[in-house]
């Protein structure tokens, strides 16, 4: 007969209260995330930016050569224009931004910008010279263009591409990347008028 006021302890589980802890830490992150999700869910419905405008307000070339082992020199001097004006309440951070040059596919010269801020119902301007240093051409590429240039023009299409956030008081949404596709055709003689082109613009 056992003892009175004895009482039989079960012993611990040391595995279960391990296991139960990481139940209740999954949890938690699963919680997290997806609060963080409906923040950004509900800023983005709420803000919902609007497009970004891009053109090319002058395009021009100089320093133009093609060499006897069908090398590409030449610099391109391009205007630029993110136009922000529809965005009323979103600002801009440009943390990186390429700028390239293609002629009939392919890539000819390249160039990039620091980054830089863009406030909100702004219009911001950049000056930007890509450059093709000794850029090897296809022997049919670097005939095209040499044809382009005794006709004095040539059609390029001008990219960007930059990893941008946006911004709404001190709220920041993650990165987005942001492509341009512009085509132009720049004439080699200086004198010639430029007339703006406007960019196809995909976020």
């Amino acid at each position: 007969m056992a003892a009175p006021g004895f009482r039989h302890q079960g012993t611990q589980n040391p595995a279960g209260g391990a296991r139960r802890l990481l139940c209740c830490l999954l949890a938690l992150v699963v919680t997290i995330v997806v609060i963080v999700g409906l923040v950004i869910l509900i800023f983005w419905l709420v803000v919902h930016p609007k497009p970004i405008d891009y053109y090319v307000d002058g395009a021009s070339v100089h320093d133009f050569n093609i060499s006897s082992s069908d090398a590409l020199n030449a610099t391109f001097d391009l205007t630029l224009v993110a136009d922000n004006h529809r965005n009323h309440k979103v600002s801009v951070y440009y943390d990186n931004f390429e700028i390239t040059v293609w002629y009939d596919d392919n890539m000819i010269a390249f160039s990039n910008v620091d980054p830089f801020y863009q406030p909100k119902r702004n219009e911001t301007r950049l000056d930007v010279h890509p450059l093709a240093k000794a850029t090897p051409l296809l022997n049919s590429v670097a005939k095209d263009l040499k044809h382009d240039r005794s006709g004095g023009k040539v059609e390029l299409e001008v990219r960007v591409r930059s990893r941008i956030r946006f911004k709404v008081g001190l709220a920041k949404t993650k990165h987005y990347t942001l492509h341009a596709y512009c085509p132009v055709v720049v004439k080699f003689s200086s004198a010639t008028n430029f007339d703006r082109v406007y960019c196809d613009v995909d976020i």
